[in-house]
């Protein structure tokens, strides 16, 4: 049984949402070969917890998956010393999909669409540990640009992220949405975040779009360097939800507070947009023991990382389990029923 639908309520009991899967209480010790070179863990119920080499797929330099990952290495480094987490940056969500399914990586975060929209014959190996925080969508300009509504970028030169990542997923859907067509109607810069704030300095971007947590660093250095604008996209949410399909129901109507970027002008405006959750990715294989180890880290830095990437703050016990497409792996169901209400 797949985890609750992200639109259900938050609040719903933890047992509610796993009644009927099967669950197993014996503990799991398993030997996994694969991924990276290969790892090994023992029990997470040893003295010393899992032990071996594990691989976790972040995303570009400068994004938030990035700064999350190595903030959560550094936290899993300190409570569970006998695990080696080996980081590998990547293009995004779709590329850390394939870096999943096909062994190089064994976890990783990618966006609730770029999962439903995996095309894959391996795609039923895949399995949740938590839904962690969302991604907003953001359309950077000038701050004295004309662009002031997504359809303003017919003809310029728009930076759209990189192939597989999640960024040029829904780009492309929100260019859609808008009435442009992304192959035609924009000159499209496949880069990532930090090469386009670059470009967008030099002046060989006239946008680009952006996808994840509150703040970016990449865009808060950015606007440190030049005056820059975010654009609305708020009413593109509703169009965007008709263009992505039946089956993808990832997109919500949000909002960048005023204060996520304190130099973009104008100054202490919120401005909406849409925004993705994002979740934290396995394979059906990986060791329940390890697993369950993994989310508790999860849940239980969540403070500590907060401080950090403000993004994180918002990974939460209430609203962790809503997974979907995925269905939760057992060991991260293990460790829900342990600290169930």
């Amino acid at each position: 049984m797949a985890a609750a639908n992200l639109s259900s309520r938050p609040g719903a009991g933890l047992r509610a949402v796993l009644r009927g899967r099967p669950f197993r209480v014996a503990a799991v010790l398993l030997l996994v070969v694969g991924g990276a070179g290969g790892w090994w863990v023992s029990s997470a119920r040893s003295v010393s917890g899992p032990h071996g080499r594990v691989a976790f797929a972040t995303g570009v330099v400068g994004g938030v998956y990035d700064r999350y990952g190595v903030l959560l290495q550094q936290y899993m480094g300190d409570h569970l010393p006998g695990l080696r987490v080996q980081l590998d940056n990547s293009e995004g969500s779709t590329d850390n999909l394939e870096r999943l399914v096909s062994g190089r990586d064994d976890f990783a975060v990618a966006t609730a669409d770029a999962v439903a929209s995996f095309d894959s014959p391996e795609k039923p190996r895949l399995r949740a540990i938590a839904r962690l925080y969302d991604d907003y969508m953001q359309l950077v300009v000038p701050a004295d640009s004309p662009v002031h509504s997504v359809a303003d970028l017919r003809g310029l030169r728009v930076g759209v992220g990189q192939p597989k990542s999640g960024v040029n997923l829904v780009t492309r859907r929100l260019l859609e949405a808008a009435g442009l067509d992304p192959d035609r109607d924009v000159r499209s810069g496949a880069v990532s975040v930090v090469q386009a704030a670059d470009e967008l300095q030099a002046k060989q971007l006239d946008a680009f779009f952006w996808s994840g947590g509150l703040p970016t660093t990449a865009l808060s250095d950015l606007s440190e360097r030049m005056p820059i604008r975010i654009v609305p996209m708020g009413d593109l949410s509703d169009p965007l939800h008709q263009q992505a399909g039946p089956g993808v129901d990832a997109y919500r109507a949000a909002t960048i507070p005023a204060d996520a970027y304190p130099n973009v002008q104008p100054e202490r405006v919120a401005v909406p947009t849409v925004a993705v959750p994002n979740l934290l990715v396995t394979r059906a294989d990986v060791d329940p023991a390890l697993v369950e180890a993994l989310t508790r880290a999860v849940i239980d830095s969540r403070d500590d990382i907060g401080r950090q990437v403000h993004a994180a703050q918002l990974v939460d016990l209430r609203t962790a389990v809503y997974t979907d497409p995925l269905p939760l792996h057992d060991g991260a169901e293990r460790y829900y029923l342990s600290v169930k209400p």
